[in-house]
């Protein structure tokens, strides 16, 4: 079963994200739980956590549909002990938040060296952040973003996403999304069906589909290799519709969050009216 939604606004509180993915035609989505240009936000009250969780039973969206992302602030590799203890903080806060509105998994951007510490320093800084939002907190999985790799943002290759995972403590709560516009341009080639079938060679024999837990469906304004990250609507830009098909006639992706975060929003429910029309019967 495939469960093809959108990053929907959840503005006015978290309870109104359910509400605004029905009415688009969803069966799954993603949020904010807070702003994500802050830090931090104020608790979630008691009356919308129980009206998140009520309208997600009443529209049938079950946790494993809903792909929560954190802070684009964060750097959970950050090179310098203050910035790194407060992206840590604020991680925590977001994976608390996403245990109290009962979901199962937070999605995040791995984190960048700054030019002032090694790519393998950072990673490890990465899994020991991670690590310590694990402990601190249950029944939520980490999920790492691959990225485009734009400046110093790591994560654009499943070598430093597996790094990562090795180092995470509890292999059960840490998973990995998969964006198709950040693996093109940071030069995986997920356009051609001979590419796509020998990236996710790739992805089962380094990372493994066992982590697999939602993919960000986006095509790119920027071409393959350029390591960068800008989106664009579904079919408009450099992969076309192809990308897509493969993806959504690929039992490998049932039973997860395949999330738009394509540009123009009014157009989320025709692309998901489009996505479901290239399954074949």
């Amino acid at each position: 079963m495939k469960y093809i939604g959108a990053h929907v606004s959840a503005e006015g509180g978290v309870q109104n994200a359910p509400l605004n993915a029905d009415a688009i035609g969803a069966k799954a989505f993603a949020l904010f739980t807070k702003n994500q240009r802050q830090w931090f936000s104020s608790p979630l009250s008691k009356t919308s956590i129980t009206t998140f969780r009520e309208n997600c039973e009443m529209l049938s969206y079950k946790p494993f549909q809903i792909l929560p992302h954190d802070s684009y602030l964060i750097n959970l590799g950050h090179p310098e002990k203050e910035p790194l203890e407060k992206s840590r903080a604020s991680f925590l806060d977001e994976m608390k938040r996403c245990e109290l509105l009962g979901l199962d998994r937070l999605n995040f951007h791995p984190g960048s060296h700054l030019n002032q510490i090694s790519v393998e320093e950072c990673l490890t800084r990465i899994a020991e952040s991670v690590n310590i939002a694990l402990e601190k907190t249950k029944g939520v999985s980490a999920v790492i973003e691959n990225t485009a790799g734009q400046g110093t943002n790591l994560g654009h290759t499943f070598e430093q996403i597996r790094f990562i995972i090795d180092r995470v403590e509890d292999k059960l709560r840490i998973g990995v999304c998969i964006d198709t516009c950040h693996a093109y341009t940071s030069g995986y080639d997920v356009k051609t069906e001979i590419g796509f079938r020998e990236t996710f060679e790739k992805f089962e024999q380094i990372i493994g589909f066992q982590y697999l837990k939602g993919m960000h469906l986006n095509d790119t304004k920027k071409d393959f290799g350029t390591r960068v990250d800008r989106h664009e609507n579904i079919g408009t830009g450099f992969l076309g519709l192809d990308t897509f098909s493969y993806v959504v006639n690929d039992s490998r992706f049932d039973n997860m969050p395949l999330i738009l975060e394509t540009p123009e929003d009014s157009l989320w429910e025709a692309e998901i009216k489009k996505l479901y029309s290239l399954i074949k019967s």
